[in-house]
């Protein structure tokens, strides 16, 4: 009889895939770190961490990984799907290719991984898909338009997702991180940003990011660590914020709901001459 828990997480290869498989070894859970292109710099295999190839915008390689990580470990408890790709820009300077390509990993991936999924864990009548989605699902952030619909899609995704596999004892719960600026988010993104912050948004997309959040961060750790309270809360939660900014946001919803928690982030956010 299966005992100890099973995770399988995508986007492993750095950053806070990468931290929550560790976390989660370290806790005593059997790993099935995915990425698309694994490599022995990322994660080592070792007793309970397995590392497969998943690349969640090829439906083929999702279903082969989804096939052999149930094989191997006897079943799944919980599923992350971590794996996504940022970008910062100017609605209007941004190419359509782009936003597609940006809703092809961060929506359809997590879609198809999800998919993939959910019959195992309907016929168990147990499990939990978390999907990780970004602090501006709680406050959406000017110069990522593209970025934040991507997110509330997958927002609006999770929880009408949780009420639809509820009757089944299966659950959907969302983490939220803040800006980790210690990962490798923005610097892999560089290439499909260039030419998207024309000279007018220059100088306010400098201001956003020297005053945001005054100062404060999120860790990969952070991550991590509401990756393993999503997992491990018996209760009803569904949004988890990861780190001291997503965080601070969060309780700031909380404090002042609907205009008069729009009218603090407008002022906070508001280019200044």
């Amino acid at each position: 009889m299966k005992t100890m828990k099973t995770i399988l997480i995508t986007g492993c290869s750095s950053g806070f895939g990468r931290a929550t498989a560790l976390h989660f070894h370290q806790q005593g859970w059997n790993v099935v770190a995915t990425m698309r292109a694994p490599s022995a710099a990322a994660l080592q295999e070792a007793d309970r961490l397995r590392v497969l190839e998943l690349d969640v915008t090829d439906r083929g390689s999702v279903d082969a990984a989804m096939r052999d990580a149930l094989a191997q470990s006897g079943g799944l408890d919980v599923v992350v799907n971590n794996a996504g790709i940022g970008l910062l820009s100017a609605f209007e300077a941004t190419p359509e290719h782009v936003v597609r390509e940006l809703f092809e990993t961060n929506v359809f991936g997590v879609m198809a991984v999800t998919r993939a999924v959910v019959p195992h864990f309907r016929e168990r009548r147990a499990g939990i898909v978390i999907n990780v989605t970004s602090s501006v699902g709680i406050l959406p952030m000017p110069l990522v338009s593209v970025y934040t619909a991507s997110k509330h899609a997958i927002e609006g995704f999770t929880e009408s997702l949780a009420y639809e596999l509820s009757a089944f004892g299966v659950r959907a719960r969302i983490v939220e991180p803040g800006y980790a600026p210690t990962t490798s988010f923005t610097a892999s993104g560089q290439a499909r940003m260039q030419g998207l912050l024309p000279d007018p948004y220059a100088a306010y997309a400098d201001q956003l990011m020297r005053n945001q959040f005054g100062g404060k961060t999120t860790g990969e750790l952070d991550v991590a660590r509401a990756v393993w309270l999503a997992a491990t809360d018996d209760g009803a939660r569904l949004r988890y914020p990861a780190g001291a900014d997503a965080e601070e946001l969060a309780a700031m919803r909380r404090a002042f709901p609907g205009e008069a928690y729009l009218d603090r982030a407008r002022a906070a956010m508001a280019p200044r001459s």
